[in-house]
């Protein structure tokens, strides 16, 4: 979870330069102390400056408690929004317009009054191996016996531990440069796994000596994607971010995070998905681990999209699509608290009863 948030701060909320979203609105970009969060801030800076040219950008930086702990694995520390409750906070004090995130660090149930105003086309979700350099060429699987894998993720571990069982996984934090120093100025790790998306944003492409496919390693909910944070009564910041949403990658983060909502996890377990869309149809591959990965629970399901944005048979264009979604989704959810306590049995005689009359 190192990419980090960053926020923007209206003029007058502080001593950052401010930059013109629309008519007497002012704004300022913050960001973390790191490199890759300085990066990811510019990307999503760029994308609205292309949108709206006579916006004028002033960067600054922030941390967050998650940027702050950096000796103890994440799953320990117990605390949902390590690397948003700050941003969160300015966002309800009106200091701030907008935050930006990479999505899987955002929980799935947000504060009251924020909502997701954008989700930007996915880098490669995939996670990655960054072999020590005395282990070149090598891979997972011709590691030698008893070889020390880096990662604070609970997830990894699960899934590598149970498909490369001749190696030891060990905790490692830090920002993406730190963890890297670590790997090459110590002899403590053989390779670490780190996210894919975040090697390529840096540009070392050339320090990725495996990616790993999702038979191997599946990805975590929102992984590779940057999301935009708003308060949901500011219609105007919330229509100008909408412009940087990516249809597919949204479509696919939604399924992603229902799933983990759903089963109420977070970074203290091992959920894992794997998600696509083909012909229109979006697939979802969800999986949970023990901590060891020896049980395991993995299905798929798919969901042919609407092109006529239709549902249950209602097409109403003047109604939100958010609003259309939920309502279907509280007759579904509704229909299924019934069935487990016995409807289909009420239903099924009733039809009996009725065709005999």
């Amino acid at each position: 979870m190192e990419e980090g948030p960053y926020k923007c701060v209206r003029a007058g909320g502080g001593s950052a330069a401010s930059w013109t979203l629309s008519l007497k609105m002012f704004s300022s970009i913050l960001f973390t102390l790191f490199q890759l969060a300085r990066i990811q801030t510019d990307y999503v800076a760029e994308k609205l400056k292309n949108l709206y040219p006579d916006v004028n950008l002033g960067i600054v930086p922030m941390s967050t408690i998650g940027d702050k702990i950096l000796d103890t694995a994440l799953s320990k520390i117990g605390e949902k929004s390590l690397f948003t409750k700050e941003l969160e906070n300015a966002l309800e004090r009106n200091e701030v317009d907008l935050v930006v995130h990479s999505l899987k660090d955002l929980p799935t149930t947000l504060p009251d009054g924020f909502t997701i105003g954008a989700v930007l086309q996915r880098e490669s979700p995939y996670d990655a191996v960054v072999l020590h350099p005395k282990n070149s060429g090598l891979t997972l699987d011709s590691l030698p016996d008893g070889s020390v894998i880096g990662t604070s993720s609970l997830r990894r571990a699960a899934q590598l531990k149970k498909r490369f069982s001749h190696l030891e996984f060990k905790d490692i934090r830090g920002n993406l440069n730190t963890r890297l120093k670590k790997l090459d100025e110590k002899e403590d790790y053989s390779a670490i796994i780190l996210a894919a998306a975040g090697l390529k944003r840096m540009g070392w492409e050339t320090r990725i000596s495996q990616v790993l496919n999702p038979e191997d390693c599946m990805y975590a909910v929102g992984q590779g994607a940057l999301a935009v944070e708003v308060r949901a009564r500011d219609s105007d910041i919330l229509e100008m971010v909408s412009n940087l949403h990516h249809p597919e990658t949204v479509l696919r983060c939604i399924a992603e995070r229902a799933f983990l909502r759903r089963l109420e996890g977070g970074c203290s377990v091992p959920v894992a998905v794997h998600t696509e869309v083909k012909d229109s149809v979006l697939s979802l591959t969800g999986a949970v681990y023990s901590l060891d990965g020896t049980d395991c629970l993995k299905d798929t399901m798919e969901a042919k999209e609407s092109a006529d944005f239709q549902h249950v048979g209602v097409t109403a264009l003047n109604v939100p699509q958010f609003s259309q979604v939920a309502a279907e989704k509280l007759g579904v959810a509704l229909a299924d608290l019934l069935l487990s306590q016995g409807a289909m049995e009420i239903l099924t005689t009733a039809r009996k009863l009725n065709d005999a009359r």
